[in-house]
């Protein structure tokens, strides 16, 4: 079961504590030196809670919806661009996320704050195989995309209508051969500078938000 996580104890410096929303929590005073401690980062923005587990959501309910929209991490390891992607998920109304149970980023701290909070709105799976994981989508009538530079359409093609599904590779390798080819259409944002690659987290944004208009656009056009 999702949702907020449990919150046990909140830490707070003498000028962050005076904050209205976190007077309400009544944090502990501490240091700037102790809560570098707790949190093991001088990122700690004045404030630092101790909450129970990440909770993670089940895959398959992602696609309950007629519209569902579901972002696929294929082995992507980098957290900051786990939790930048989470973001715009979250910002663009997507169902969720899903990531790998093994050689791929998982939701840490550093997360948590790449994504300026948005794991704790926003459903994030764990699919033990993503290829099989695609395979279970199109069986529930998922149209599955996957990002990739070469031998592919160009983004603003299809119609991405009903549910979809959007996989993107890894930071270097892209997607891997199985996962490429679960994949029903592949698609590719358009490069006209000398630099032939987007980073993964600026493309899911670019082609999120792109689906957005797109279905749109469908909707101004219906009869």
């Amino acid at each position: 079961m999702r949702g907020p996580r449990q919150v046990a104890r909140v830490w707070a410096s003498a000028g962050a504590g005076r904050e209205g929303w976190l007077a309400a929590l009544q944090p502990a005073r501490v240091t700037d030196d102790e809560l570098e401690r707790r949190c093991g980062s001088r990122d700690h923005q004045g404030v630092c809670a101790e909450v129970e587990e990440y909770r993670y959501a089940e895959a398959a309910s992602l696609l309950g919806a007629d519209d569902a929209l579901v972002v696929v991490l294929d082995e992507v390891q980098d957290p900051r661009n786990l939790g930048a992607i989470c973001r715009v998920a979250e910002c663009a109304g997507a169902s969720g996320v899903v990531i790998g149970e093994r050689r791929s980023a998982q939701v840490t701290p550093v997360v948590c704050k790449a994504s300026a909070g948005a794991v704790e709105h926003l459903p994030v799976a764990r699919a033990r195989n993503t290829a099989d994981y695609l395979a279970t989508a199109k069986e529930r009538g998922a149209w599955v995309y996957g990002a990739s530079a070469e031998d592919a359409l160009p983004y603003d093609a299809p119609d991405y209508r009903g549910r979809v599904v959007v996989v993107f590779g890894s930071e270097g390798r892209g997607l891997r051969p199985r996962v490429r080819s679960a994949c029903d259409e592949l698609i590719a944002l358009p490069l006209r500078g000398h630099i032939r690659s987007l980073n993964v987290s600026a493309a899911a944004s670019a082609v999120l938000y792109g689906i957005l208009q797109f279905r749109g656009q469908l909707v101004d056009r219906a009869p």
